[in-house]
């Protein structure tokens, strides 16, 4: 029996990087010898087994032959005669098929990695390239491949995986994919150092017209230049979302973000480049994508108030308190204040990202609209309903509760600007 250790662990500290996790594969074992050393059983389609004490993850040495289509249908073989190298052979990405010894060491007789396949030069060239016709077997690799990219995104994808990748769109593999999976992938990609990068590598193959033809017909799609200097809505979103990247917000805002302009993507060509009532078409698309991939609730929903939203928070000053008022309730903002931070950082993504990149020295200026969101907050949250509420209720008149607070709260905000 021996143990490596494998994948991402191995790959980010020859990059000098942390590692949050550390993958093992074991050769030359059986189930039956691991259970005897005190490990756990765990694994469901093939043998993976939890360390004794440090819990972490050990998988049997395997091979796998794609059987059906999509990213299931996998046939998978373990024994005591699989190879470390036979292993790593049906790993994703060159830089992911290395190995170290347990401890984390070299165990090349010459003091190198085990690296079968060149995935050292892959590092030091920046290239992100298969490792085996394997990777054209699991249309998933395509999306992981995106999401390391923009992991490491002064990385570029090498032209034979890029026309792998092509044709696993071709071969309508992706359309194959279960929801759960694409948004579980798109998700850590939007969570990496530049997101835009995941969709540029989707699109770039064709992938993303078949999971989101929402955000893929934004590119092309012409804004006002006095407001959009990128002009190009699909290049605007990308700056979005790198803006939101930057500022390490969570993916609720990130995919706030991504979607808020949806609308737009649908505006008749007529108008262009005015996007008239391109909020309302917005939340509509928001909500379709949002079922297909599955999307947390709690997520969508908020991402359903910026697509409606950003618009009118970004223009708060210029509103009558009543207006102020009610965009701040459809935002729920009393009830979940801490969200509508969020909403309002969404908010400034779309308004600064734009500024970052075409004027970088005034990237720090503060984004004004959320001083006029918050003090109108304050302003609503001073008001006490229940002081309101209490005589109206005694006196019977209950109905009138409701108007009540609302023209105190307008009152406040009237007060505040």
């Amino acid at each position: 029996m021996k143990i490596y250790q494998v994948g991402g662990s191995v790959r980010d500290k020859l990059l000098g990087l942390p590692s949050m996790d550390r993958d093992y594969v074991v050769v030359g074992a059986t189930p039956e010898q691991m259970i005897a050393l005190g490990f756990t059983p765990v694994g469901k389609d093939f043998p993976v087994f939890l360390h004794p004490q440090t819990k972490e993850e050990y998988a049997l040495a395997r091979t796998e032959r794609k059987s059906g289509r999509g990213y299931t249908g996998f046939t998978f073989h373990t024994s005591t005669d699989v190879t470390l190298e036979e292993d790593l052979r049906r790993r994703d990405l060159t830089i992911n098929a290395m190995a170290f010894d347990e401890a984390g060491n070299v165990v090349d007789p010459y003091g190198a990695v085990i690296d079968p396949f060149g995935g050292r030069l892959d590092l030091a060239s920046k290239t992100l390239r298969h490792v085996s016709e394997a990777f054209a077997e699991d249309p998933l690799r395509v999306l992981r491949l995106a999401r390391f990219a923009a992991r490491f995104h002064e990385f570029s994808v090498a032209p034979e995986t890029m026309a792998l990748c092509k044709q696993l769109v071709d071969e309508g593999e992706i359309a194959e994919l279960v929801a759960e999976r694409v948004w579980q992938e798109i998700s850590r990609g939007l969570m990496e150092a530049k997101p835009s990068r995941m969709f540029e590598v989707l699109r770039e193959c064709g992938a993303l017209t078949v999971l989101s033809p929402e955000l893929n017909r934004l590119w092309g799609v012409p804004q006002k230049a006095q407001w959009h200097p990128e002009i190009d809505t699909g290049i605007h979103i990308m700056q979005v979302i790198d803006y939101a990247a930057n500022k390490g917000w969570p993916l609720a805002t990130r995919f706030a973000a991504l979607t808020h302009d949806l609308g737009k993507g649908t505006t008749p060509a007529d108008i262009l480049p005015a996007h008239h009532a391109h909020e309302i078409r917005s939340v509509e698309l928001v909500a379709a994508l949002s079922e297909r991939w599955r999307v947390q609730r709690d997520v969508a929903e908020m991402a359903r108030i910026v697509a409606a939203e950003h618009g009118n928070l970004g223009k708060l000053a210029e509103m009558r308190p009543a207006s102020v008022h009610d965009v701040l309730a459809r935002c729920d903002a009393l009830r979940r204040p801490e969200r509508f931070v969020q909403i309002l950082d969404a908010c400034e993504a779309d308004k600064s990202s734009r500024r970052a990149v075409e004027l970088p020295e005034s990237a720090g200026q503060p984004y004004s609209a959320r001083a006029d969101a918050m003090r109108a907050l304050a302003a609503m949250q001073s008001v006490d309903a229940g002081a309101i509420a209490k005589p109206l209720s005694q006196d019977g008149k209950s109905e009138r509760i409701h108007d009540a607070v609302r023209e105190a709260r307008i009152d406040a905000i009237r007060r505040a600007q």
